[in-house]
Order: C-alpha cells, then structure tokens, then sequence
C-alpha cells in the first residue's frame, strides 16, 4: 500500500492535521484535495490511532480509480496519477507528522528508554537493511541490541504480517525457560547460545523488556583491571 509505506514510521500531530484542513467525520479525519486539473480528487483518511488510508476518485464518473494500485513499472497516465498523489501524501506527512526511527509504538518506547538509562542513539549500519538499528555501548562499542521489522513468518508460521523485533543478548540458561513463553523466539539471525529475539507488539511488558535489556547492556561493560 502506498500510504503503509509512506507513513509506515510517523506518528501524527493532531494540531497540525486541524490546521493542514482535515475534518472530523465518522470517526476519521478526512482531507480532500483536486489535482491534474481537478481530473482527480484525493480522499485521505486518519483514525484516532494514526492509521492513514486514501483513495483517489476520477471526477468525471465519480469512480475510484483503481489503476492507482496497479505498479507495473510502466511509464503511462497512471504512473502520472500515482505520482502526484504521493506528493500530497509526503506533503501531508511532512506537514502533520514526524517521524519515529521505528514502526512499532514498543520499539519507539524501547529506544526512549535506552537514550535516557544509557545515553545512545541507534546505529544504522547496512544500506540494504536500513531500517536495522544496531544499539552499542559507546564506551566500548559492543552491541546489546538490534531492532528489526521483519515477517512474522520468520518468527513462526503461525503469524502473518510484519512486526518490530529485538535480539538481545542473554544468560544462556535462561534462554529456554524464555523461549515457552509468549513473545519470545530463537534468535533470528544470530547466535541461539547467547541471543534470543523478543517481539515488539506488546504481548512482552515494557518493565520486562526493559529488566532484559539491562542485562544485554551489562555484557557490553568493561571491566577495569584491579591493580595490585
């Protein structure tokens, strides 16, 4: 979807949605807007949970305009349309919302909490993966944590859709008590003896999460030789 990927990290300010022009209606607030030549007009749509939707209406017969959806790399009219609907989308986005480093509202909250206990910010060390973020200790540059937005069938093939993850490093006797429960997932991507990946949905408390990443943060520590 055009407007998922889009808005897939922001988080909107309702003040500014007031003041850009969008309207409370059964339970959304809605913008429209005509472009090319008011041939088309777009219907954009935010929950209370900023959850953006849109559909473009050809004027003329007052249908949506299904091409929209179609992205066969092909130049034509559609690809016309599509482009400067997507320019009133990152207009409305980088006039209404700002933008988080992650997707989940949880890994949001994880990075917060990192920045104020231990003072670092996340690293995003590969272009292909760049939506990875890597967590280091900056005193010794170990990692003790990777946030990731992954399918969830790389987790289990009970789940559908994609989630923000974390890998974290941990007790290894600890790791199969860990795993029988909900939330919690051999470590995708990197060592199982010492790692373990926990998603971020919220099926795992922040005071949990958080009481685990002290521990991944203390593997990281350097200890200081005691001289004689």
């Amino acid at each position: 979807m055009i407007e998922d990927r889009i808005f897939r990290k922001s988080k909107f300010n309702l003040q500014k949605l007031k003041k850009y022009g969008f309207a409370k209606s059964d339970g959304f607030w809605i913008y429209e807007k005509l472009f090319m030549k008011d041939d088309f007009k777009a219907v954009v749509k935010v929950d209370n949970q900023g959850k953006v939707n849109g559909e473009v209406f050809d004027v003329a017969s007052g249908d949506v305009y299904l091409p929209l959806r179609i992205e066969n790399g092909v130049e034509g009219y559609s690809n016309k349309v599509r482009a400067e609907y997507e320019k009133i989308l990152r207009e409305i986005k980088n006039t209404c919302f700002s933008e988080n480093n992650f997707v989940s509202e949880q890994a949001n909250r994880l990075v917060n909490f990192i920045a104020n206990r231990y003072g670092d910010k996340p690293d995003f060390p590969w272009k292909k993966y760049n939506e990875y973020g890597v967590f280091r200790n900056s005193a010794s540059n170990k990692w003790y944590a990777l946030i990731m937005n992954i399918d969830a069938n790389k987790l289990a093939d009970k789940k559908e859709g994609r989630f923000d993850v974390v890998n974290i490093k941990i007790d290894e006797n600890k790791i199969p008590l860990l795993l029988k429960k909900d939330g919690f997932y051999p470590a995708y991507h990197m060592n199982k003896k010492n790692w373990i990946t926990l998603i971020l949905d919220g099926t795992i408390k922040d005071e949990d999460l958080f009481e685990l990443l002290d521990e991944s943060y203390a593997y990281t520590i350097v200890k200081k030789k005691v001289h004689p």
